[in-house]
Parts: C-alpha cells; sequence; structure tokens
C-alpha cells in the first residue's frame, strides 16, 4: 500500500528535489507538492496524505502554523525540514517523526522513511486492534444472547474462546484445547495445530473452564482431562501428566488430590 505523501516548501529547487529523491522509492507517493502554508492545508484536507514533509520557514504562516491550523490529532506523520537546527527541539514538541537539515542528504532521508515506516505500522496494528475489539465486542454480545438461547433449549452452554493474534480472529472450542499454560501477565493456549496467547488470567480460565472437563494440576498449568494419556512417577513420589501429543506437565502437590478424583478416585 502506497504511503501518501505531501511535500511542502517555498523554495522549488528544494521542493522539486526532495520529490525526486522521494521518487525512487516504490512505496512512496507524492500526492502534491505545496509552495505555502495555505496550500498545504488545502492539501492536506483534500488528499488526507499519511505522511507531510513540511517546511519551517515560509512566508506568512509557518510550518509550525500549518500544524496549528489542522491541529495536531487530525495531521498526517510530519517530518519537518529546514535550513536551521535550532528548530529542532520546537519541532519535536509538537510530535514531528523526523527532522531534516537542508539541503536534505538521500541517505540521511532514507534513514527517516525508515522510521515513518514503522510509525505506519504501528498506527495500522492499532486502528486493527481497535476494529477487532469493536467486533469482539459485538461477537461477545451475539454469543451472551446465543448461550441464554442455547442453554434454554440443551442445558449447556456451548463455549468457544476467542483469540485475537496478528490480524486475526480464531474461535477455539474448548474440545480441542490441550492446556493451558501461564505467561507473565497472558496465558498460552495450547491446540495441537497451533499455541495462542491471550491476555487473560490463570483464575479467570479455570473458573471459565472447569465445567467442559478441565483441571488445574500446577499454579501455572490447566490441562484438558480427555487429553490426559498416562501420568508418571517422578522424583519424591511425585508425578508427572503426559498428554496425548506427548506433552509432560508437572503435577502440583497442592493440586494432586483434585485431579485424582477427577480421573476416577485414583489412590
Amino acid at each position: 500500500m502506497a504511503i501518501k505523501t505531501l511535500v511542502v516548501d517555498d523554495e522549488p529547487l528544494a521542493r522539486e528535489g526532495l520529490a525526486m529523491m522521494l521518487a525512487d522509492e516504490t512505496d512512496i507517493e507524492v500526492v502534491a507538492l505545496c509552495p505555502n502554508a495555505n496550500n498545504a492545508i488545502e492539501m492536506i484536507q483534500q488528499h488526507q496524505p499519511d505522511l507531510v514533509f513540511l517546511d519551517i520557514q515560509m512566508p506568512k504562516m509557518s510550518g509550525f502554523d500549518v500544524v496549528q491550523k489542522i491541529g495536531e490529532e487530525k495531521m498526517p506523520l510530519v517530518v519537518f525540514v529546514t535550513a536551521y537546527d535550532q528548530y529542532a527541539v520546537e519541532a519535536f514538541s509538537v510530535h514531528a517523526v523526523d527532522y531534516l537539515l537542508k539541503p536534505v542528504r538521500k541517505s540521511r532521508l532514507q534513514e527517516s522513511l525508515v522510521r515513518i515506516r514503522e510509525q505506519l505500522l504501528q498506527k495500522d496494528l492499532r486502528q486493527n486492534g481497535k476494529k477487532l475489539g469493536e467486533l469482539l465486542s459485538m461477537f461477545d454480545q451475539n454469543r451472551e444472547t446465543d448461550s441464554q438461547s442455547s442453554a434454554a433449549s440443551n442445558g449447556s452452554d456451548n463455549d468457544r474462546i476467542v483469540v485475537k493474534s496478528h490480524g486475526h480472529i480464531y474461535f477455539l472450542q474448548t474440545s480441542e484445547i490441550l492446556w493451558i499454560e501461564a505467561s507473565g501477565d497472558y496465558v498460552t493456549i495450547h491446540t495441537e495445530q497451533k499455541s495462542h496467547l491471550l491476555r487473560d488470567t490463570m483464575r479467570n480460565m479455570e473458573v471459565r473452564l472447569d465445567s467442559h472437563g478441565f483441571k488445574r494440576i500446577h499454579r501455572s498449568a490447566i490441562i484438558n482431562l480427555s487429553f490426559v494419556s498416562e501420568l508418571k512417577s517422578g522424583n519424591n513420589n511425585d508425578y508427572n501428566v503426559v498428554l496425548s501429543d506427548g506433552t509432560v506437565l508437572n503435577l502440583g502437590r497442592s493440586y494432586k488430590d483434585s485431579l485424582y478424583s477427577s480421573l476416577g478416585g485414583l489412590e
């Protein structure tokens, strides 16, 4: 996807020279060259670019005035361009992504573009995360309605775990989950095909999955009892739990009796 770019400079040679260097970048699309601040404001509103290379010193209105007129919240990413480095502190105080000194060197421009691409990627991820959050909110509302209907007709709730990951939403049936592992402020849900990271607590997962045949066997592990293949004796009369995929997990002493009871009252 092309990065829509505006170049704003009252000096024709500086404006055109920067545009020529940007033309060599395959992901940059220069949508307008602006000779003054008023034209820049008009073009920003018309094209809604992703990026603006903005000269600071221009007649009547400066680059800072352009940002003020548009508003920082509506302003695209800004790289200020000027011949005077005394403006650097002020440039970054209005959240410029970078600051270039004239004459602009191509190597320095390319360094700036690396930073810009990273910023735009982070922005896309935040926007995608917001959209996914809205979608999940809608899904949770529908699921609550569906669960109430299902419980009324079948007497049970066919629960699913919803996981957001790298622009995807996964709907995991509890029956396909092998085990769940504590991972700091997250939990890792392991299935036979893939592992998924979810921001939740082990306690919440334990309560949620208790009625679906899951049991906590350690402070850092919850297992699906359906996938237990054997118990192996370890040191000090402890046991390890072996799952059907070969995963070996330690059975915490404080969880032993509860697990034994769930597996048929083992002694």
